[in-house]
C-alpha cells in the first residue's frame, strides 16, 4: 500500500511511486506515435488516410468511461471488503485479549494470545500464496480453541467465557474465509477481456477522429484520453487483487504485525518488535 503525504499541486504531475504511469507509458506512448503518423499521413495523403468524424468518437468514449467506472468500482469494492475483513481480525484478537484477562499470567493465555498473532502471521502468508510454515492459519485457531475447551473442562473458566471465546475465534475464522473467498474469485474474465480490448481498440482508431479537428495537437489529446482510460484498466487490476504484492495492495505484513505487537504488549512484554515501515512509500 502507498503511504505519503498528498504531494502539492505541482509536484502531482511529477510523482512516479504509486503512479500506473509506470505500466501504461508504453501503451500511451505507442498511441501518441500513432497519432502523430496518422496526423502526418492525412495531411500528405489525405485521399488515403481520411479523416474519420468525431462525434461517433465522443458517444463511445462516454461509454466506455461508464463500463470502465463501473469496473473500477467492483474492483474497488473487492480492495475495500478486504480491508474491512483485517480490520475485523484486528479488532477480534483485541477483543480476546480483553476477554482472557481473567487468566493473567498463566501459560494457557499466552499459548491463545500467540496463537493468533501465529494466525495473522500465516493467514498473510497463505493469501499470497507463499506459506513459510507447515500448519495452516486456520490450525492455529483451532489450538487456540483447544485450549478454551480444556480451561472449561478444568472449571478454571465458566461456559459462558468459553462461548464468548469461541464466538470471537469464529469471527476470526469467518473474515480469513472471506479473504480466501476474495482471493479465489476474482471479477469474471470475459468482463475484464471486453473493457481491456474496447480501450485498445478505442484509443488506437482514436487519431483518425482528431487529425483534422486538431492537427498536431491530436497526439497530446489522444495521449491524455490513452493515460485516462489505460490508467483506469491497470488500477482497477490492482485492486482485483488485494492480497498481492503490488503497490497498492493490502500491507498483509503490517497488518500481521500490529496483531502480534498488540499480543505481546498485552502480555507484558516490554521488548516489542517494530512495526513494518514504508520503504519507497510502499507499506507491505
Amino acid at each position: 500500500m502507498i503511504i505519503r503525504k498528498r504531494p502539492g499541486m505541482l509536484e502531482l504531475f511529477f510523482v512516479l511511486k504509486g503512479s500506473v504511469i509506470q505500466k501504461i507509458w508504453v501503451q500511451v506512448l505507442a498511441v501518441m506515435l500513432i497519432s502523430v503518423a496518422v496526423v502526418f499521413a492525412h495531411r500528405n495523403l489525405p485521399g488515403i488516410v481520411p479523416s474519420l468524424d468525431p462525434s461517433p468518437f465522443a458517444l463511445i468514449g462516454i461509454a466506455l468511461s461508464i463500463f470502465l467506472s463501473f469496473r473500477n468500482s467492483a474492483c474497488y469494492d473487492r480492495w475495500w471488503e478486504a480491508r474491512k475483513l483485517w480490520g475485523l481480525m484486528v479488532q477480534t484478537s483485541r477483543d480476546i485479549l480483553r476477554q482472557t484477562v481473567m487468566l493473567e499470567g498463566s501459560p494457557e493465555r499466552r499459548s491463545i494470545l500467540m496463537a493468533l498473532a501465529s494466525f495473522a502471521r500465516r493467514s498473510g502468508a497463505q493469501l499470497r500464496a507463499r506459506p513459510q510454515e507447515e500448519e495452516t492459519a486456520d490450525a492455529a485457531l483451532t489450538g487456540a480453541g483447544r485450549t478454551v475447551s480444556e480451561l472449561e473442562r478444568a472449571g478454571r473458566i465458566t461456559a459462558t467465557e468459553a462461548l464468548v471465546l469461541h464466538e470471537s475465534l469464529n469471527r476470526m475464522s469467518a473474515a480469513l474465509l472471506g479473504c480466501e473467498r476474495l482471493a479465489s474469485t476474482p471479477v469474471p474474465f470475459a468482463y475484464t477481456l471486453l473493457l481491456h480490448r474496447t480501450a485498445y481498440i478505442y484509443c488506437t482508431i482514436l487519431p483518425f477522429g482528431f487529425a483534422d479537428t486538431l492537427g498536431w495537437v491530436a497526439p497530446l489529446a489522444t495521449g491524455l484520453v490513452a493515460y485516462a482510460f489505460f490508467g483506469l484498466d491497470a488500477l482497477a487490476e490492482e485492486l482485483e487483487e488485494p492480497f498481492s504484492d503490488k503497490q497498492n495492495a493490502m500491507p498483509l505484513t503490517a497488518y500481521a504485525a500490529a496483531i502480534d505487537i498488540s499480543m505481546r504488549r498485552g502480555l507484558g512484554e516490554t521488548d516489542l518488535p517494530e512495526m513494518p515501515k514504508p520503504e519507497g512509500y510502499v507499506l507491505t
